[in-house]
C-alpha cells in the first residue's frame, strides 16, 4: 500500500498539469472500484475546474471550482498516468486505451490523467469541499506528520499509558496520518527502539524525540521519490528510490547498517504485518 511519501511523490507529479486546468471531459469505465463511484461523477467532474491538489493521509484531492473535491486513494496497485504533456525533458505521448483504464481525465491543455488500477483496491469520491474533513475515509484521521500540531508534546501525551507496541501506535492512523509499516520500520530504527517495545514504558523523551526522525525519514523518502515496491510508481511512470537506502526494511539476516553494530537484521510478525528491526541496536 502506498504510504504518504509515495502519495505525495504522485501528488506533486500531477500538480503542474491538474492545478488550474480545467477537466473538459471525464470517462468512467465502470461503476466501482473498491466502492462504488458517485452517481454521476463523469458528469459532475466534466467542466470543472481544479483550484488545488493536495493531500491529506494517504488520500489526493482535488478541490474544484464546483464547490466538490474529487478524493483519490491509489489502494494496492492503482496509477496515475500523465500523457499528452511536458515532464521535465520527456514528452509522454497519449498511450491506447489498456484494460485497467478505469478513470480518465482530459485536461483543457491537452494532457491527460488516467486511473489504472489492476485489482481495483484504489477508490474515488466526490464530497462536499467545506465537508471534506467529515468524510467518513478522513474524520478520525491525526495530525499530518508535517503538521504543527503534529509535535512532541503531542506525541508524549497520546502515547503515555499506552499498553500497545510503539509501531502498532505510530501505524494507528488516529494518533498521526499517513505512516505506514515500511517507515515506521525505518523511524524506529534510527530511534533504536523496538517495535515490540509498549508505547506507554518508553520515556517521555525517546518518544519525544521520534517527531523529528519521522519528518527525517519522509523527507528522505519524498526526495528519492517514494519505495518502489510492487506496482508502485510515480505519476510520470518512473520509478521510486528510497528502498535502495532502507536500513531495515526487506532486509533479514543481513549486517545492522548502523556504525559499529554487530547486529543481524531480524523479522518479527505484528498484526500481520513483517516489522523488521535490529535486535542489538533496537531496544
Amino acid at each position: 500500500m502506498p504510504e504518504l511519501p509515495e502519495v505525495e511523490t504522485v501528488r506533486r507529479g500531477l500538480a503542474p498539469v491538474m492545478e488550474g486546468q480545467r477537466i473538459t471531459r471525464a470517462e468512467v469505465n465502470r461503476p466501482d472500484l473498491r466502492w462504488p463511484f458517485p452517481d454521476r461523477m463523469a458528469d459532475r467532474l466534466t467542466g470543472a475546474l481544479i483550484e488545488r491538489l493536495r493531500r491529506r493521509s494517504k488520500y489526493i484531492l482535488a478541490d474544484l471550482d464546483t464547490g466538490e473535491t474529487l478524493l483519490i486513494h491509489l489502494g494496492m496497485s492503482g496509477r496515475m498516468l500523465i500523457s499528452g504533456a511536458m515532464l521535465g525533458d520527456f514528452h509522454h505521448d497519449h498511450p491506447a486505451p489498456a484494460k485497467h483504464d478505469h478513470v480518465v481525465l482530459h485536461m483543457g491543455q491537452g494532457a491527460r490523467i488516467t486511473f489504472n488500477d489492476a485489482r481495483r483496491f484504489g477508490a474515488m469520491d466526490l464530497m462536499g469541499t467545506l465537508d471534506a474533513d467529515a468524510h467518513w475515509l478522513m474524520r478520525d484521521l491525526g495530525p499530518e506528520p508535517f503538521a504543527n500540531d503534529f509535535n512532541e508534546d503531542y506525541l508524549v501525551a497520546r502515547l503515555r499509558g499506552r499498553n500497545t507496541p510503539i509501531k502498532s501506535a505510530l501505524l494507528d492512523q488516529r494518533i498521526v496520518a499517513g505512516l505506514g509499516n515500511i517507515y515506521v520500520c525505518e523511524v524506529l530504527h534510527r530511534a533504536r527502539i523496538h517495535p515490540a517495545r509498549k508505547a506507554g514504558r518508553i520515556a517521555a523523551a525517546r518518544i519525544a524525540g521520534l517527531v523529528p526522525l519521522i519528518r527525517q525519514v519522509l523527507d528522505e523518502a519524498i526526495a528519492a521519490g517514494g519505495s518502489s515496491l510492487r506496482d508502485y510508481r510515480q505519476a510520470d511512470g518512473e520509478l521510486g528510490y528510497f528502498q535502495h537506502g532502507f536500513a531495515v526494511y526487506g532486509r533479514e539476516g543481513q549486517p545492522c547498517v548502523t556504525p559499529g553494530c554487530p547486529g543481524t537484521i531480524a523479522r518479527i510478525v505484528q498484526s500481520g504485518r513483517s516489522s523488521f528491526f535490529c535486535p542489538q541496536c533496537q531496544r
